[in-house]
């Protein structure tokens, strides 16, 4: 039976396409107008490779898999033929939603698809709605962190494969969990990078953190968004995935009337109206710029209408609270103000404000009535705020059991939508490090370097781990059988706790910016939402709240004790009240 091949080669004079995993049949290709090239092939073995003007075979562009590895031949798959049983699956808006991000190869010792599937009665148990997926487009070697991926139609083998992301998909529809994929289109990783080989994907005019932009705006860009869009709709409608996570869109430079993000926004729009799954898309966006998740057409200021983005000024402004670190970016947050500004009002504390660490006025206020806190994706820890510190440490290695549980409660009671990292719900104690799996000697030595280099800078004299060494992947692999011990049962309770009561209390439930109340005296913070009064102690020493004399304890990490008018807390500790709002300010006294 004939297959069709076809590639898109606009600069190219003559393309073949070269065919069997030994390259043994070679058969001049047919220009169809566009810089397109096609032919009808019998696909022998199923494996394929393309050669420009006569150079060396190159895996496809949008090649579905690369069996060994991104610089080998492609793979013919058919991922028609995979039997979903998901046909009852409705989706997750994401309003409502509780996050939980997670990396195949270090989630469980297998680092498949397959042995993630064996850990999804966890999270359902949990309580989360949402699994967030970091990237799985094929990259070099077998571990990596997935945001140096080249071939970003193809699902990376060591991971299982495309078939085994259908299979964990279609399980976790069936625990009740929806699947969002991380996806970088901002860049492509620097081994194994073939698309400047066959056509205009990247251009001088614009520069990235990574070199070269992607065109989205110069000649031949229109077949160069095309690429983009065309992958949104593959893991949509292929792949049964509910969600895409689009990393550091300030990197997508695009002068075109149509910023490519709003051409995905409504392309997801379109699928989901189709098949009636709500098809989520969640920017990485530095800009502080609310006009990202605008809707299309309202507020006058060019809405690109993404469902939600990511607000890490909500993670550092906890971060600094519980730690004291108040390093580089989190300097800023250091300001007395900075919480209380995150948690009651704005997820940008710069929102217009000076940002010492860039030397410059950051940021534009968000306007409630038109873009509601649910649409900020906040977070204790992430990927980034784990993986790119010198050690890896999580920040109960930081700040202690006790001071995780308090961020929890303050994450998981905002009025944004929470997100948390693989192992934070019980805190685990293995760190979550960078590691890379790069064949070229000069490549892997110029990352230790790298990685030594900025950290020396920013004042870390711990010595940071070899991205290289496979034991740096093994260190940062989740170990499940602490879920049982202590403290760690006590803090997954805690979690589980947390997430119950976000859905059953309105005031969290229906929380919006502007209308929480918080306050802070040394130690000691109150933060209260209708009748929800979350009370903690950072200090190391017992302390005391005037509370209202109705209150009641609903939950507590440490020590909570209600004595009269006031809660005792122990060292570390944190406790969630219910009490009738008084009038006037919030009073707070230490003791």
């Amino acid at each position: 039976m004939l297959q069709l091949y076809t590639v898109w080669a606009p600069e190219a004079e003559r393309v073949d396409l070269v065919l069997g995993a030994g390259g043994d049949q070679v058969l001049p290709m047919k220009a169809t107008g566009g810089g397109w090239w096609a032919l009808d092939a019998e696909p022998g073995d199923g494996r394929y490779a393309f050669a420009l003007d006569g150079g060396d075979p190159l895996p496809d562009p949008r090649s579905r898999r690369q069996p060994d590895g991104v610089h080998a031949p492609s793979a013919l798959v058919d991922v028609g033929t995979f039997t979903w049983t998901d046909d009852d699956w409705s989706g997750r808006q994401l309003k409502g939603s509780v996050i939980y991000e997670l990396h195949v190869g270090t989630f469980t010792p297998d680092g498949t698809f397959d042995g993630a599937i064996e850990r999804l009665p966890h999270l359902a148990d949990l309580g989360v709605d949402v699994i967030e997926l970091m990237p799985v487009a094929s990259f070099p070697g077998r571990s990596g962190w997935g945001y140096d991926g080249v071939a970003l139609y193809s699902v990376h083998e060591a991971y299982g494969g495309p078939e085994g992301l259908q299979r964990f998909v279609d399980a976790a529809h069936g625990h009740g969990l929806a699947v969002w994929l991380d996806v970088v289109y901002n860049h492509l990783g620097p081994d194994g990078n073939y698309l400047p080989r066959y056509g205009p994907y990247f251009t001088d005019r614009h520069q990235t953190p990574w070199g070269l932009a992607v065109n989205l705006d110069g000649p031949g860009s229109d077949d160069v968004r095309a690429f983009f869009t065309d992958n949104v709709r593959q893991w949509f409608t292929d792949y049964h995935l509910d969600g895409l996570r689009l990393d550091a869109v300030h990197a997508l430079h695009d002068d075109q009337a149509v910023h490519l993000l709003e051409e995905l926004a409504q392309l997801g729009d379109e699928i989901g109206e189709a098949s009636g799954v709500p098809r989520v898309l969640v920017a990485e966006s530095d800009r502080n710029d609310p006009a990202t998740v605008t809707p299309r057409g309202i507020g006058g200021a060019g809405g690109m209408g993404l469902s939600g983005q990511w607000a890490d000024d909500v993670h550092h402004a906890l971060h600094v609270t519980l730690t004291g670190e108040a390093q580089g970016y989190y300097a800023d947050f250091a300001d007395p103000q900075a919480l209380p500004k995150v948690l009651g009002h704005t997820p940008f504390f710069h929102d217009g404000t000076y940002s010492s660490f860039r030397g410059r006025r950051h940021g534009r206020p968000v306007e409630p009535a038109i873009t509601p806190g649910w649409r900020f994706i906040v977070s204790l820890q992430t990927h980034d705020q784990v993986g790119n510190r010198a050690t890896g440490d999580r920040l109960a290695h930081v700040a202690g059991i006790g001071r995780a549980a308090i961020g929890a409660a303050l994450l998981l009671t905002s009025p944004y939508t929470p997100m948390l990292f693989m192992g934070e719900e019980f805190g685990a104690s293995t760190p979550w490090q960078y590691f890379t799996d790069h064949s070229e000697a000069a490549l892997a030595e110029s990352i230790r370097e790298g990685r030594q280099t900025e950290f020396a800078e920013h004042g870390w004299s711990a010595e940071v781990p070899d991205p290289q060494d496979p034991g740096t992947v093994e260190a940062s692999t989740i170990d499940w059988a602490e879920l049982d011990r202590s403290p760690h049962a006590q803090l997954l309770d805690w979690y589980r706790t947390l997430i119950r009561l976000r859905r059953r209390l309105p005031d969290v439930s229906e929380a919006r910016l502007g209308e929480g109340a918080v306050a802070r005296e040394g130690n000691l913070l109150l933060v209260r939402r209708g009748e929800l009064n979350v009370v903690a102690n950072l200090a190391d020493e017992p302390g005391r709240l005037p509370v209202a004399p109705a209150a009641e304890v609903l939950a507590g990490f440490g020590e909570v004790r209600l004595e009269g008018s006031e809660v005792l807390l122990g060292p570390a500790s944190i406790g969630l009240l219910l009490a009738p709002p008084p009038t006037g300010t919030i009073p707070v006294i230490s003791g």
